[in-house]
Parts: C-alpha cells; sequence; structure tokens
C-alpha cells in the first residue's frame, strides 16, 4: 500500500505485486473539509485507512517521507497526516516504510527530477493502465507504491511477515477477482 500523505487531500494506492508484474487493484484520495478542526481530519484519516487495510490486508505500508521545504506549517500537517497513516498500519502489524520524492521518481521514471506528469504517465505504463491515473495524489501513493514494490523494502516485507507481497502463496485468479480493479475513488 503506497501513501502520498496529506491531510487535506491523503493519496492511497494498493499494488499486488507478484514476481516482477505489478497489478494496481484500488488507488483514490481520502478527502477532508479545511473547515474541520484538524483533530476530526486526522481522525477521518485514520478511520479509512484502517477501513482500506482491513479490506486489502497489505503486507507493507509505503509512504512518502516528509520534505521539509520553505512552509514549516504545511510540512508540519502533511507529518501529522504521516503518523496517522503509520499508526494505522501499525494497528495491523503492517511494517512500514519510507521513501524520498527523488527515490520514488528514480524508481518510477528513472530520474529523481521526473515531473508530475511524467510520474503519472510512467505509473499508468507500469502498472498497464489504460490511462495514466488520476488525480495526482493517487497516482503519487502509485507511484510510492511501485518503488517498494521494487526495491529492498519489499524483500524486507515479506522477510518479516513470512508471506509474499500479493495474495496468499497459491492464491488463485478468482481470489484476486474478489477484490475491486483500480478505479480512482475517494474512499471513507
Amino acid at each position: 500500500m503506497g501513501i502520498d500523505p496529506g491531510a487535506a487531500n491523503l493519496g492511497f494506492g494498493i499494488v499486488w505485486v507478484e514476481g516482477n508484474r505489478m497489478v494496481a487493484l484500488d488507488g483514490g484520495v481520502v478527502e477532508t473539509a479545511a473547515e474541520m478542526p484538524m483533530e476530526r481530519r486526522l481522525e477521518r484519516i485514520h478511520t479509512a485507512l484502517g477501513e482500506l487495510m482491513a479490506w486489502h490486508e497489505p503486507r507493507a505500508l509505503a509512504i512518502e517521507q516528509v520534505y521539509f521545504g520553505k512552509n514549516v506549517a504545511s510540512a508540519m500537517v502533511v507529518g501529522q497526516a504521516s503518523g496517522v497513516a503509520m499508526l494505522a498500519a501499525a494497528q495491523r502489524g503492517i511494517a512500514c516504510f519510507a521513501y524520498t520524492p527523488q527515490a520514488i521518481k528514480m524508481a518510477v521514471c528513472g530520474s529523481g527530477a521526473a515531473g508530475k506528469e511524467q510520474v503519472q504517465r510512467m505509473v499508468g505504463t507500469l502498472l498497464g493502465l489504460p490511462d495514466p491515473p488520476t488525480p495526482d495524489h493517487a497516482a503519487d501513493a502509485l507511484a510510492v507504491a511501485i518503488c517498494h514494490g521494487g526495491s529492498e523494502g519489499r524483500r524486507q516485507a515479506v522477510a518479516r511477515s513470512g508471506r509474499c507481497a500479493g495474495p496468499a502463496p497459491g492464491a488463485g485468479a478468482a481470489d484476486l477477482a474478489a477484490k475491486p480493479r483500480f478505479t480512482p475513488r475517494v474512499a471513507g
């Protein structure tokens, strides 16, 4: 499960990994209204992610590391959303892994300086989607999941859980078909 953290729009992406093949199962955005008190926004994020985790049973949560730029207040809010996402994972025994924005872009596009549109196009290509995923928060979350799915972090998650980073070993097409295919949506 990949997460693009944010308090107003938190992107999520669920990617099934089997060998070198990756398939998008789900993705979208958890939205919160600006007029909501911060604690209610964080509660909504926690609840929505908990429901997604209960449904998809991810083996790992990969999250984009908070980038501290010029706007410290914005970075603090993103950090709070990141913490809530990691808490939801920890409560379910799901290992967490963090990646820098540059590492994610490098994994998806081959360049740490790739732009948003390039990332969206490559995510769509790598996951075999008919069109680049939208909105961009969902595409970014799927990019985080792709980064993790092809990295040492995935191998660590498998070693920790003792399970593959996808459906249970021996799961067939019927098991995979029971989960929804990727359609961008708003969760919660």
